[in-house]
């Protein structure tokens, strides 16, 4: 068992996409902002945030950015980071906006639901990602771990393995180390990556990963407007029309 020695002390917080898979609905409002059931996604990463003592928090924006400073208006703690270029890069862009406060941090997006705030804890060993075991494939990043360290990612999905999520814990070591990395790839030129990549591909040797285990009915990331429908009934209609005019 690897020992937890390092705990949190900010949070950063993805926010700054277009959400275009789940137009219409994010025409007016930015995913993170989207009610589902009544409640804000991005109100449910505050609140478990809160619970687990955390609240020096970054949030990067960019799409719709004036809703979220008036979000943040009643969100204390909440410091809004403008991302200039969300709409010409992808993720990258967002994390080296947000690279001086990488140290001591969990980096985590602002587009889900959670609904376990203990997924959140404070307390790790290893910087690494929450992770749920899958037996069924899937088409979302899959990691092997081997004695608690992870060993291989597929970028291509898989199955038997461990499902990466978007909560991940970086001690100060390694929070310097991934400031300089995502420097090196975004001022290079490498503007195409989502910001895991600098870690899982671009230098995999520099990191010893392991991951938090968490069950997967313990958040939900919703990644369209049929899956929005599913889970909360008043965008049944919205997503029917979508639907018809495809």
């Amino acid at each position: 068992m690897i020992e937890e020695s390092h705990m949190v002390k900010r949070a950063v917080i993805m926010a700054a996409g277009i959400g275009k898979r789940m137009q219409p609905v994010t025409f007016r409002t930015p995913k993170p902002l989207v009610s589902v059931n009544g409640v804000r996604m991005i109100d449910t990463v505050i609140q478990a945030l809160h619970e687990n003592h955390i609240t020096e928090i970054y949030v990067v924006v960019g799409y719709l950015k004036e809703q979220f400073y008036k979000w943040a208006e009643n969100q204390p703690g909440v410091t809004i980071i403008e991302n200039p270029l969300y709409d010409q890069c992808n993720n990258i862009s967002s994390l080296y906006a947000a690279r001086d406060h990488l140290q001591d941090a969990i980096i985590l997006d602002g587009d889900q639901i959670i609904y376990n705030p203990t997924i959140l804890d404070p307390h790790f060993g290893l910087s690494g990602y929450n992770a749920v075991w899958t037996d069924e494939p899937t088409d979302e990043w899959v990691m092997e771990v081997k004695n608690g360290v992870v060993t291989s990612c597929s970028r291509t999905g898989g199955s038997h393995g461990w499902q990466l999520y978007s909560i991940s814990r970086w001690s100060k070591e390694d929070g310097i180390r991934l400031k300089r990395h995502v420097e090196e790839q975004f001022e290079s030129g490498n503007t195409d990556l989502y910001w895991d990549d600098v870690v899982m591909f671009c230098y995999p040797e520099q990191y010893t990963l392991g991951i938090r285990e968490m069950k997967a009915s313990d958040i939900i990331e919703i990644d369209n407007l049929k899956e929005l429908a599913m889970i909360d009934k008043s965008y049944e209609e919205t997503a029917k029309n979508a639907e018809v005019q495809k």
